[in-house]
């Protein structure tokens, strides 16, 4: 069972930047991709960035610019380098991977809390 954990988040004031990791344990088989997600109150979760097992990525509109992910496939890690941050990127941050056995599976992380704030 792959067990997704996210670490990095916080509270930052806005214009600051935050590195969020999130690291894959239980791989037996490779992920393809991976990315992070976001969920803000009375919001729906939204896609920030996806990366692929050979390195493209994906980015939404709000994250061109100022957000990168980035992989590690020997650590079974991903990255969100987070810059220039905005009140409204305050949000709880999940990480998600993909692995395709006999079937697609998908692992979601537990989440970790990112508030932009003054």
């Amino acid at each position: 069972q792959v067990v997704l954990v996210e670490s990095g988040g916080g509270e930052v004031q806005p214009g600051a930047s935050l590195s969020l990791s999130c690291v894959a344990s239980g791989v037996r088989y490779s992920l393809g991709t991976m990315g992070w997600y976001r969920q803000a109150p009375g919001k729906e979760r939204e896609l920030v960035a996806q990366i692929t097992s050979d390195g493209s990525t994906n980015y939404a509109d709000s994250a061109k610019g100022r957000f990168t992910i980035s992989r590690d496939n020997a650590k079974n890690t991903i990255y969100l380098q987070m810059n220039s941050l905005r009140r409204e990127d305050t949000a709880v941050y999940y990480c998600n991977a993909e692995q395709q056995l006999s079937f697609l599976y998908e692992y979601w992380g537990q989440g970790t809390q990112v508030t932009v704030s003054s």
